[in-house]
């Protein structure tokens, strides 16, 4: 067919379709609601605590900061208007907002990835490399890590939804999904599809797949390294400083892999695939500053400092005022 007859469809809106008959599901939006809730406040006081602390002002806190950052985005790109959508019935949401949705919640969730990945970096070259560490991970290569990761981000994600815009949209807009997800949304469209189809593919294996086998790999190195430090004391305390990241490394990418299989594999009944998929995405952040960044001794120790010299500054200020007043 000549390109100059081909007309492109869009819907001005989808329907996201949600779950399917499930009884006191409000319980589930409100518990929800206190997911992020605690995540922004645990990810808030993170972010606040190493932007206000000098002695957190490191290569390893940028990252940390990184993704703090990027969990409460996360987490914003797609709680509140999943709460909002099926807690008050707004189900329809125009063409352009899918897409950025889609974008953002794509975005978001690939940053989180690749931040495992730089704090599985930091600890490696802490570990394996430890006389070398402050000559290799430095604030500068830190940073220029990290503005990778939202270069590299936004451009697989800007291509992902970019390729839905080239389809045309003339059956069904019912989206069987809890927001507007990218294989359920390209596999409405009745023009070919095949490219979305091989993108998809592409970003599963850069996000997910990669990370996770080098993350696996550099654990690899650091055990290796273990092996070799022959006082227990030490090797125990180095092991400590890999434990909470091993942590959220497995409740991130466990139940979002496990998912991906086992949906390739067998039937997933849309209930169990949307609690399963939410939670994968909304309970890793909440459980981030309070798994890693709060069991830190270097932290805590800011937060108690910072404490001390605001309730300090609070009884200067305090005193100013009566003395004015007397």
């Amino acid at each position: 067919m000549n390109s100059d007859n081909v007309t492109f469809i869009f819907h001005p809106t989808f329907y996201i379709n949600g779950f399917y008959n499930m009884p006191h599901a409000n319980y589930y939006y409100i518990f929800l609601c206190f997911v992020y809730a605690v995540t922004i406040l645990g990810n808030s006081l993170i972010m606040g605590t190493i932007y206000l602390a000098r002695a957190l002002h490191t290569a390893k806190y940028i990252a940390v900061f990184n993704l703090a950052l990027s969990d409460l985005c996360g987490s914003s790109a797609i709680i509140p208007n999943y709460v909002d959508m099926f807690l008050f019935d707004r189900q329809y949401i125009p063409y352009k907002n899918c897409l950025s949705s889609m974008f953002f919640v794509f975005f978001f969730m690939a940053m989180q990835s690749f931040n495992l990945l730089a704090l599985a970096f930091d600890r490696v070259i802490a570990i394996c490399f430890p006389l070398r560490y402050h000559a290799i991970v430095t604030k500068t290569t830190m940073t220029l890590i990290v503005g990778f990761m939202w270069l590299f981000s936004l451009t697989i994600n800007s291509i992902l939804v970019a390729l839905i815009t080239r389809l045309s949209f003339c059956r069904s807009t019912k989206v069987d999904s809890y927001f507007c997800d990218h294989g359920p949304v390209h596999r409405l469209a009745c023009s070919d599809n095949s490219l979305n189809y091989i993108w998809s593919y592409v970003c599963i294996a850069v996000v997910l797949c990669i990370p996770l086998i080098l993350i696996v790999i550099s654990y690899g190195c650091i055990g290796f390294a273990l092996l070799k430090i022959s006082h227990g004391g030490e090797r125990i305390k180095a092991m400590k400083t890999c434990t909470s990241h091993l942590i959220l490394v497995a409740i991130f990418y466990l139940p979002i892999t496990s998912t991906y299989i086992t949906a390739l594999t067998t039937y997933i009944h849309p209930n169990t695939r949307i609690i399963n998929s939410v939670l994968t995405q909304t309970i890793p952040p909440m459980l981030n500053p309070i798994l890693y960044t709060l069991k830190t001794e270097e932290v805590l120790q800011s937060i108690k400092v910072l404490y001390k010299q605001i309730k300090l500054k609070s009884i200067k200020e305090t005193s100013v005022k009566i003395i004015v007043k007397n």
